[in-house]
């Protein structure tokens, strides 16, 4: 495989540093041109070969499958994002008043919010607190009773860049009969991932990140027997499964994933993530989680070498994937976030620190240029 041909399909303006893929990432050439594309044809001719559109979304489907190593493309359902998914589990399971849902303090608000609400149900959410544990895993652990139906966790800490053992968690559900569902929006793009070795009931995650896909668009797996577990809560025309009959008056509950999707799809988002994940499959996820961490690294061991600095991720192996938090002792974090983004680099200000998040293509002068504005700094 010819990398550099894939890394130029990455034309950032000359004058950006680009490091915020864990936010909203840049999309590469063929996605922009995908999306291009899309729109001639349908000013031009409409849904003349709406079929030729059915088949993106099904080579959409099996690249989701491909990704997260899922059993078949009949387990994964197109979402608008991670929180419509998270939806989907949280009213779609039938709770009882006492049960309770394990999580933690790091959530984003969407692994978080989803579950309070239903506290009106009588479900009690607990948080872990994962700051003051010296172990993540066990600070989960600690916090099940016999009234635990469901454990959920990002599979990366959006803030702070912690990397969870994803396949501890899945065992220590798996052999007490609680249901996992994993937030992988941290992850899925950046990092290999396999919902079946680490047991997963449920997997979400949108395509704007690491993907390099556009918003709008989150792919939803559910393992069959954790499906059937699932009420509807939406109804329509896409999810029966005899979709597209429109005489047909008795209809029946589609047995995949599409079950899930409701109405008509977003076919504009599909052609691009298509093409998005046609790039990182091509470019073997394997090599992009390994550019990856080496970027991260590389940010590592700048941050520790000055004192000014200290870093907030864990930088332990197996701790940490494309997220660098850290913060400037001497600066408030507010000001020097600021500061950077008027000099163009693009990054976020998260866990009381700057957060950096580049990608498998981003050059190392880019990190360069932007550790010297932040230690350059002056208040």
């Amino acid at each position: 495989m010819d990398h550099k041909n894939i890394i130029n399909e990455f034309t950032l303006r000359d004058d950006i540093i680009y490091l915020n893929h864990a936010g909203v990432s840049p999309w590469p050439w063929r996605t922009a041109r995908a999306v291009q594309k899309f729109a001639e044809e349908n000013m031009s001719q409409g849904s003349l070969y709406y079929n030729c559109w059915l088949a993106v979304e099904t080579q959409l489907r099996e690249q989701a499958r491909t990704l997260i190593n899922a059993p078949s493309c009949d387990d994964v359902a197109l979402m608008k994002n991670t929180s419509e998914a998270l939806s989907v589990v949280a009213y779609g399971l039938e709770w009882k008043e006492g049960d309770n849902i394990v999580s933690s303090n790091l959530e984003f608000p969407s692994n978080r919010i989803v579950w309070e609400s239903l506290s009106q149900k009588g479900v009690d959410f607990r948080e872990a607190d994962l700051l003051s544990s010296s172990c993540a895993e066990e600070a989960l652990f600690s916090a099940v009773d016999e009234n635990t139906r469901l454990i959920t966790i990002s599979s990366v800490q959006y803030a702070t860049g912690l990397r969870m053992d994803l396949s501890r968690i899945g065992q220590f559900c798996r052999k007490r009969g609680i249901l996992f569902c994993v937030d992988a929006i941290q992850s899925i793009g950046a990092l290999q991932f396999d919902a079946q070795e680490i047991n997963a009931d449920f997997v979400m995650a949108d395509g704007h990140k690491w993907m390099l896909g556009p918003e709008g668009l989150a792919l939803f797996y559910s393992r069959p027997d954790a499906r059937k577990l699932l009420h509807l809560n939406q109804y329509g025309w896409h999810m029966v499964e005899d979709a597209g009959n429109f005489d047909r008056r008795d209809w029946s509950v589609a047995r995949t994933a599409r079950r899930f999707e409701c109405g008509s799809p977003n076919m504009l988002g599909i052609h691009a993530l298509n093409a998005s994940l046609s790039l990182l499959l091509e470019a073997g996820m394997d090599y992009v989680e390994n550019e990856i961490l080496k970027r991260s690294e590389y940010l590592f061991e700048t941050v520790r070498s000055r004192p000014e600095l200290e870093l907030i991720t864990p930088d332990a192996a197996g701790r940490f994937a494309g997220i660098v938090t850290f913060r400037r002792k001497d600066a408030d974090s507010a000001l020097l976030y600021n500061h950077l983004v008027k000099n163009n680099v693009v990054c976020s200000q998260r866990a009381g620190g700057i957060r950096l998040s580049p990608h498998f293509y981003t050059p190392y002068e880019h990190l360069d240029r932007a550790l010297e504005l932040v230690i350059k700094y002056q208040q």
